[in-house]
């Protein structure tokens, strides 16, 4: 393993490497990652700083970290500051970025990654309450991938029980855009959601028990998988604990985790650990063992 501080798209960034993965987080602005993939490989985030701009703030792409809002899980608060610059902290095993301080409601977000093996990462989400009041939330992991032809995500559902449901949310139109319930993008099979991105904007949030989201893509011959826990007494957005999203024209695919909302005193932070995992190879998504092998 090695990490050193490096310049990314004229940003400076810190870089993690392994035999087998390489990682780049940027501190200029952020919490962000902007770079994961292979060592010797391409980078699978989807990461473009003129594609989308919203009121002042940049999209840029790579992995970022949210915050859920009891009841307003995408109003403005939940992102901003994450344009500014950040601060970096090696570690022993990776690395930690910390933005700046949110002023109206007091918080910081930021990402720890750690290195788990060397096909495998920690990415610790997190937000802190650094004022002096009571804050709400839970902290929502949102990463950006470059989907290609043939490129299928999928989520396993279901909690194997003898009563066994989850909960899906579709979405019509939201924030000014437009999806569709009926969406030959998305499928199902007896465990697993998928996703064949067709270049129509939409998205779904779900419901996800065995907390585990995987990209395979067989053209770049490659499998990203995320997995969190997942807490069936905890509240999360709209009762599910993570989403998809399709760009339109498939300029990206988002792949996002939610953690359970809590009320944080002055001091506290709220945690969203993800495992990742990077395989040289397409997985064949057949089912439910499929997904959960890959984490054994």
């Amino acid at each position: 393993m090695a990490i050193s501080e490096v310049t990314f798209d004229g940003l400076k960034a810190v870089e993690l490497t392994t035999e087998k993965l390489r990682v780049v987080g940027v501190t200029q602005v952020g919490p962000r990652i902007a770079f994961f993939g292979l060592a010797d490989g391409n980078n699978l985030l989807f990461w473009d700083p003129e594609k989308f701009v919203r009121k002042g703030w940049n999209l840029y792409g790579g992995h970022r970290v949210w915050v859920t809002r009891p009841g307003a899980d995408e109003s403005e608060e939940t992102y901003s500051p994450d344009n500014e610059q950040a601060e970096v902290e090696m570690l022993d095993d990776g690395f930690r970025i910390t933005g700046a301080e949110n002023p109206f409601n007091c918080t910081r977000r930021g990402v720890a990654v750690r290195v788990l093996s060397d096909d495998r990462l920690k990415v610790d989400n997190f937000v802190t309450n650094t004022g002096d009041m009571l804050f709400s939330a839970g902290v929502w992991a949102l990463t950006c991938t470059v989907p290609k032809e043939g490129t299928i995500y999928a989520f396993l559902i279901g909690d194997g029980s003898a009563w066994d449901c989850f909960n899906l949310v579709m979405f019509r139109s939201w924030g000014g855009f437009d999806g569709a319930y009926n969406d030959p993008q998305i499928s199902f099979t007896d465990d697993l959601m998928l996703i064949n991105p067709q270049g129509r904007q939409n998205k779904r949030i779900v419901q996800c028990h065995a907390g585990i989201c995987v990209m395979s893509d067989p053209a770049r011959r490659f499998t990203f998988a995320k997995k969190v826990n997942y807490d069936p007494a905890g509240y999360y957005p709209l009762g599910a604990n993570m989403a998809i999203y399709i760009g339109p024209d498939n300029f990206m695919v988002e792949m996002e985790t939610m953690g359970a909302q809590m009320t944080l005193k002055p001091g506290e932070s709220a945690y969203n650990i993800e495992t990742w995992l990077l395989k040289p190879s397409a997985v064949e998504l057949k089912g439910a063992n499929t997904l959960i092998e890959l984490f054994g």
